[in-house]
């Protein structure tokens, strides 16, 4: 069982050094509660930290950050406060980390351009609002909360000082919430600035008055108004939906009751402005010098009037992302009614509910408990690619079984994205179950699985779906299911000239549709090197006693490995570890043709090369579905009639953000997350024949 569980996780880890990809999710950390309501659909509310760092004293800065929190909380959403701790940008911050940044006397304000330079010295600080919103989009977060957002600044025409804030709301989909614009700034421009950046601009209340942080009326009107979470939330899911890369400014007036004292904190922020000049005092320096000034001229009350609005925001700022995840909860449920019935992938495999156990130490000590920490995730090969397709623009139908127990309730709330009506629950079985125990670097040391349900996916039963296979453009099969059910697919697709893609699972279940004539009907597979072995010992092919470990033995053997089963399949892809991937199959245009063939092969072989993308032990959190995140991308490309270059780039990019998650897909998969165009000077693949 131990050497089983170890083929079954070690083929799927693409184990690299460190990458160049400009959306480096190690530099990330967001917190568990976090990425579980992300994962799970459910409202999350993103806050600024500079507020903790710079906008309060001690302790009003603390105690601010945990009420707004509560508040979220109290709403009905996840808070996701965002600071920068030793280097890394977390998304979610604990009770020490929140204490350590009011505290910290050298923490540093975080905006966009500073990011670099924070992140590569390893420092601590608080995120303005357009470092806040680059974290957020990260993470897919879609609502941010803050006080009040920068802007252009007096005589900005002249100084050009304008705010990161709004460039950062032309360029980044995020709808933020807050109090309008500070009255020490120029409004009108900041307004002119924020039309010109193509940000829409609303008022949140019963008038389009734009507030003024303090004041709930600065002289100027927003061009939109919205009433209520409901309307402020279809703007924002209509500017998701276009893909506008622009974001959203809520404008909220502060609360009735604090409004009064405006009149009076408007006064003193000017007498706070003319001394800030007086001094000499400019740039970023500025806001926060005039915000302590005129905490002190006023005796507090300005100071009580921000925490009140910050409150207010955070109240109404919940409201609209409850409201937002349930309109696009909605909307995602619509478009599946519209859909014809028909899809154009169909994934037949197991699906498991998997514990992971996490050591804390280097070394695991054998019949004692061992530190450590353990995570639910929802795995199962099949359920993974099918998961991966889903999150990437597909919508296929999933073939599975689960007991009808609490496990299989849990798994069916996680997959909603996902088509999951082709999966049986069944009386008397027990949904499966993986139980894995890796080391503190991410590679596994135990594994054990009750993997029995998977044999209840009959011929019989996938024969209902026999419409869906017959009209699919691909059908993938997970090594998982029985021999006889392979059979039945396999038969059935070459009738109605479907590809089928087999992905083997592990090396005991590699064969299985080589026991006959059955692999003949295969179009693709990705095997690694121990699961290609057993493909040829099935057929009788001769193979080596040892696998060899250098890269150009690796290479060879995979060529030599891979040439048997070209006479039938039209690829095949083969994965080696942190060797990256090989490609084998008919050449054209200088590499491998990845799209289905409609004839025999007559051209010669050739196997392509890629290196896998760079990243170090450290940053490997799981590396149970990179493996399955590659294939489910790969088939994306070939589906879309990408080149092979593209297809399998998109591959590796999947595979590496699932290195870096708790979860075997990340829920940070998109089609933009595998854009193989974001990152320069990709490594050079190899090319060598086939005889």
């Amino acid at each position: 069982m131990f050497k089983r569980a170890c083929t079954l996780i070690l083929r799927r880890g693409i184990t690299t050094l460190q990458s160049k990809w400009n959306k480096n999710d190690s530099l990330f950390r967001v917190h568990p509660s976090v990425s579980q309501a992300l994962a799970e659909n459910k409202p999350v509310v993103a806050l600024e930290s500079t507020i903790i760092t710079h906008g309060m004293p001690y302790p009003y800065n603390l105690s601010t950050a945990k009420d707004v929190e509560a508040i979220v909380r109290a709403e009905g959403a996840t808070p996701a406060t965002v600071g920068v701790i030793e280097g890394k940008v977390h998304v979610g911050l604990s009770s020490d980390d929140l204490e350590h940044l009011a505290r910290c006397k050298t923490s540093l304000k975080v905006s966009r351009r500073d990011l670099p330079f924070v992140i590569s010295k390893g420092l601590s600080g608080g995120t303005t609002v357009s470092a806040t919103m680059i974290a957020a989009h990260q993470a897919g977060i879609p609502v941010f909360v803050t006080g009040g957002i920068g802007g252009v600044h007096r005589d900005g025409e002249k100084s050009l000082d304008i705010s990161a804030d709004l460039t950062e709301l032309g360029r980044t989909p995020i709808a933020v919430v807050s109090a309008g614009v500070k009255s020490i700034l120029d409004i009108g421009r900041t307004l002119e600035f924020l039309e010109t950046h193509g940000v829409c601009v609303a008022t949140y209340g019963s008038s389009k008055d734009f507030p003024a942080f303090f004041s709930p009326k600065s002289g100027f009107s927003s061009p939109c108004q919205v009433t209520n979470p409901v309307e402020a939330a279809k703007i924002i899911a209509s500017t998701l939906s276009l893909g506008l890369q622009s974001g959203v400014l809520l404008a909220v007036p502060i609360p009735e009751e604090h409004a009064a004292e405006g009149q009076q904190i408007e006064e003193a922020i000017q007498a706070a402005v003319i001394e800030a000049s007086a001094k000499g005092i400019t740039g970023r320096d500025v806001t926060p010098f005039i915000l302590q000034k005129v905490n002190e001229i006023t005796e507090g009350k300005s100071l009580q009037a921000n925490i009140a609005l910050i409150h207010n925001n955070a109240r109404v700022g919940s409201q609209i992302a409850c409201a937002l995840s349930q309109e696009i909860n909605e909307r995602k449920l619509r478009s599946k009614t519209n859909r014809s019935s028909e899809t154009d992938i169909v994934v037949i495999g197991g699906i498991n509910v998997d514990f992971i156990a996490k050591a804390k130490t280097k070394t695991l000590c054998s019949g004692q408990t061992n530190p450590g920490s353990v995570f639910q995730s929802f795995g199962g090969v099949g359920r993974n690619i099918a998961d991966s397709l889903s999150r990437l623009g597909h919508r296929p139908l999933f073939i599975s079984a689960t007991g009808a127990d609490s496990h299989s309730d849990t798994v069916f709330n996680y997959c909603k994205h996902m088509n999951t009506s082709g999966v049986v629950r069944l009386e008397e079985q027990c949904t499966a179950t993986y139980c894995a125990v890796i080391t503190e670097s991410g590679e596994l040391s135990l594994g054990l699985g009750d993997m029995d349900i998977h044999n209840q996916i009959t011929e019989q039963y996938v024969s209902q779906f026999e419409k869906q296979l017959s009209s699919a453009t691909l059908v993938c099969l997970d090594g998982n299911i029985p021999a006889s059910t392979i059979d039945y697919v396999c038969c059935l697709a070459k009738k109605h000239n479907v590809s089928v893609w087999y992905e083997p699972t592990n090396p005991d279940k590699a064969g299985k549709p080589f026991l006959s004539d059955t692999w003949k009907s295969l179009s693709y597979t990705s095997p690694n090197l121990d699961e290609l072995c057993t493909m040829n010992k099935t057929l009788g092919f001769p193979t080596p006693e040892v696998l060899p470990t250098s890269l150009e033995e690796v290479l060879n053997v995979t060529v030599a490995l891979s040439r048997p089963l070209l006479d039938y399949l039209h690829c095949l892809v083969v994965t080696l570890g942190h060797h990256g991937v090989m490609v084998c199959g008919e050449s054209s245009a200088g590499s491998v043709n990845l799209q289905p063939r409609k004839q025999k092969a007559r051209g010669r072989f050739c196997a392509v090369h890629y290196p896998a993308l760079m990243m170090t032990t450290g940053e490997t959190v799981n590396v149970s579905g990179a493996g399955d995140s590659l294939a489910g991308a790969l088939m994306v490309g070939i589906v879309q009639q990408k080149d092979t270059d593209s297809c399998v780039r998109m591959g590796l990019l999947a595979a590496w953000l699932s290195l870096a998650s708790p979860h075997p897909i990340t829920p940070t998969l998109t089609l933009d997350a595998v854009d193989p165009n974001k990152i320069e000077n990709w490594p050079k693949p190899s090319y060598r024949w086939i005889d």
